[in-house]
């Protein structure tokens, strides 16, 4: 019997309206993804004209970037040529647009224009109440010193073409972008603290007139035993610009033109020596230095972190000397090189304070001397192979010993070393400073033997100093734009019975600007200068006369350096090239004096 109540019992198949349910789901569904795909097809439609668009705007762009270059390049064009004609008009040449210089040392016062003030720690020189001679007056110290930027150079003729001009240059090279630095001068500074050396508008040069100099102290020995060079009279040639010659006035015979250099001779008298250019080494930054092997076959060259060496006969790099293991950032300018007489190494003087003597065939560091506490400017090696000379911002000139690798001599003076010289028989070492002084030292000893400056002197601070072949003579290069020669005669007391003396024998003028690097031929006939006004000048050292004047490079002439074996000179520039000429003698010359070829 059943006690349950029976169960209800559900019909089977779909409850009513479940049906209408879903439809209208699907419906919805259907609806929305119609929707959707509209939009879809909206959208690819807008992003198809979006497109569009902007590779309508980027043609454009493009279009008018090339119209940018090609008005760019027009214009760099006129001005280069209306910059020429007012140049071989003698007009005021076109200034170069000025970068932002950043650095206090030495080096970089010359190529923007802060050179008196010397670099770190070094102290400016004794300035005068008179204005400098042979500056204009907008070179006129206010306050702390400074020489003004680079003066651009006296004009080729017309139709002389300058190097390729093109988009991003300096000096007329196109310019490669070093790393920035972040080193111990602050903020990042370009080769040498700058791209470009800076440019300022130059002012007309005045005519040369005497010069107001300070009255030295008579004659006498100094406590440290030196004596002060002999104010006796010199000879004094008539000055002769060069650079102001009309060269369309100026015969065939005394004039010649390359690609991108020419050559001027002195109308006044015969034109004895001819020069063309040999090669034309590149750089990637400014060419602080330049030197020969003794045997004339390789030429160095000392830039930003390295040096390098070229055969002089190809032209071809053999040798690329870094020193690897200094930090890559910041720059680290070789200021001077010189080889050993052998050839075999290469001695670099650096703004890191180290003098390093590369093995060249091997590439390594053979000895590396520390003990400068400023940038060293100019190093030499003695003719014996035995030891070098360095001059440095310290004040200080050193003798290092090669075999023993230490320091022998400690020469202390008032202000910064600029350049040093060892005599061809070792025995003295010359050295020029800021103060405006030249001094001669025994090497042997250390004892100071002469001091050539006063009345005769320079008056602005010496730049190179260099001996003759013959050891008694010296010539020097100074900011006052005068190269002067020294007659020495410091023989052993019992040759002659008496002290060491010097004098001025005679000044050589003719430069418009710094003379930054001196040099005699190895049999010395001619004294060579470089200059801040671009020029390289060949001097007749028996009358001072200037023989011609060169002009090959777009920037200072830092550098001169004659082959030993003669007839071959270098140059090194801030314009990052380096360049080697060759000079000869010429067939004799109808004399034609200015008057004539005038007429």
């Amino acid at each position: 019997m059943n006690h349950y109540p029976p169960r209800a019992t559900i019909p089977p198949g779909p409850q009513p309206g479940a049906f209408e349910r879903l439809n209208n789901l699907l419906d919805s569904i259907r609806v929305e993804f119609e929707n959707e795909s509209r939009r879809s097809v909206d959208y690819d439609a807008e992003l198809t004209r979006y497109a569009h668009e902007v590779e309508t705007i980027r043609a454009r762009i493009l279009q008018l970037e090339q119209q940018h270059q090609h008005s760019k390049r027009k214009y760099e064009e006129e001005i280069a040529h209306l910059q020429r004609e007012i140049e071989a008009r003698g007009g005021h040449p076109v200034p170069q647009p000025p970068v932002m210089p950043n650095s206090g040392n030495l080096f970089n016062g010359i190529m923007a224009g802060n050179a008196s003030q010397g670099g770190p720690g070094l102290v400016p020189p004794p300035q005068e109440s008179q204005q400098p001679h042979g500056l204009p007056p907008h070179m006129a110290p206010h306050g702390p010193p400074g020489p003004p930027a680079l003066n651009p150079a006296p004009g080729p003729p017309s139709h002389f073409q300058a190097y390729p001009q093109g988009p991003s240059q300096a000096n007329g090279y196109p310019q490669p972008q070093p790393p920035s630095p972040g080193n111990k001068r602050g903020a990042p500074r370009q080769p040498p603290g700058l791209a470009t050396p800076q440019q300022n508008t130059a002012a007309p040069y005045p005519p040369a007139s005497p010069a107001p100099r300070p009255t030295p102290p008579p004659p006498h020995q100094h406590a440290n035993g030196a004596f002060t060079a002999v104010n006796s009279r010199q000879s004094v040639p008539p000055v002769t610009y060069l650079a102001e010659l009309d060269l369309n006035q100026l015969p065939e015979n005394l004039k010649k033109e390359g690609d991108d250099w020419f050559a001027v001779w002195n109308p006044n008298g015969r034109r004895q020596l001819d020069v063309e250019l040999i090669h034309t080494l590149a750089h990637q930054s400014v060419v602080c230095c330049v030197r020969f092997s003794m045997d004339g076959r390789f030429v160095a060259t000392g830039c930003n972190r390295s040096a390098q060496i070229y055969d002089v006969e190809t032209g071809a790099a053999i040798a690329h000397l870094q020193d690897n293991t200094l930090p890559e950032d910041g720059d680290l300018y070789i200021r001077s090189v010189c080889f050993s007489p052998s050839g075999q190494y290469l001695a670099t003087g650096a703004e890191d304070k180290v003098i390093r003597v590369w093995d060249i065939a091997a590439g390594t560091i053979k000895h590396q001397f520390t003990g400068h506490e400023q940038d060293i400017y100019s190093l030499d090696y003695a003719r014996n192979g035995r030891f070098i000379a360095s001059g440095s911002g310290d004040r200080t000139v050193r003798l290092w010993d090669l075999e023993s690798s230490q320091q022998v001599q400690l020469l202390e003076i008032e202000d910064g070393v600029t350049t040093v010289a060892i005599s061809p028989d070792n025995r003295f070492v010359a050295a020029g400073s800021l103060d405006r002084g030249v001094r001669v030292w025994d090497a042997g000893t250390g004892q100071l033997v002469l001091k050539l400056e006063g009345e005769t002197g320079h008056s602005d601070s010496v730049y190179s100093v260099a001996f003759a072949p013959s050891g008694d003579r010296l010539v020097s290069g100074s900011l006052d734009t005068t190269i002067k020669m020294w007659e020495l005669n410091v023989a052993p007391r019992t040759v002659h019975g008496g002290a060491p003396t010097g004098r001025c024998i005679r000044t050589f003028q003719g430069h418009k600007d710094y003379v930054l690097s001196v040099a005699l031929t190895p049999n010395g006939d001619w004294v060579l200068s470089g200059s801040k006004d671009r020029g390289v000048q060949f001097w007749d050292p028996t009358t001072g006369v200037v023989q011609l004047m060169l002009q090959g490079h777009k920037n200072s002439v830092i550098s001169v350096a004659p082959s030993p074996t003669g007839g071959i000179f270098a140059t090194g520039s801030g314009d990052y090239r380096a360049r080697i000429w060759r000079y000869a003698p010429v067939r004799a010359q109808p004399y034609q004096s200015g008057a004539r070829a005038a007429a």
